[in-house]
């Protein structure tokens, strides 16, 4: 597991250079693409980042032409988020190749198999959350 975590780290270190970001940067994308539009408001908790860092952070974005700010049409007084095209098609030339061999390596699971890997995974980010959540409570305020 922990060599896996390393090789992932390492790609998406890769990944945030190849595309002039930081890592913050790199997984409020992954976060845009998964989730759609977002307000600010819900991008820093997600992140972990103040108020002022997502603002930061969404001017460079924008500086980049990965993220573009516009008015909520549901709530004019609040903004959403996008990722841009430009920001998908770079994404995808890095994650592409990830979704495409990853389906030809499924395929040589059975459903049983596929149930205990899924299971596995779901199990493993469980306990990571539980043991972040812990971390953070016992460290809070220090």
């Amino acid at each position: 597991m922990q060599e896996m975590q390393a090789a992932v780290e390492a790609y998406d270190e890769a990944a945030a250079r190849v595309l002039g970001v930081n890592r913050t940067d790199l997984r409020c994308l992954e976060l845009l693409m998964r989730q759609g539009a977002l307000t600010p408001g819900r991008i820093g908790p997600a992140l972990g980042l103040t108020t002022g860092s997502v603002t930061a952070m969404l001017d460079r974005l924008e500086r980049l032409g990965y993220a573009t700010r516009s008015p909520d049409p549901g709530d004019r007084r609040k903004v959403l988020v996008t990722i841009t095209d430009t920001a998908r098609e770079k994404a995808w030339r890095l994650y592409g190749p990830f979704a495409t061999e990853g389906d030809a390596l499924m395929r040589e699971y059975g459903d049983a198999d596929l149930e205990v890997l899924a299971g596995f995974l779901r199990r493993s980010r469980e306990l990571y959350e539980r043991q972040l959540k812990r971390t953070l409570e016992e460290h809070a305020g220090k």
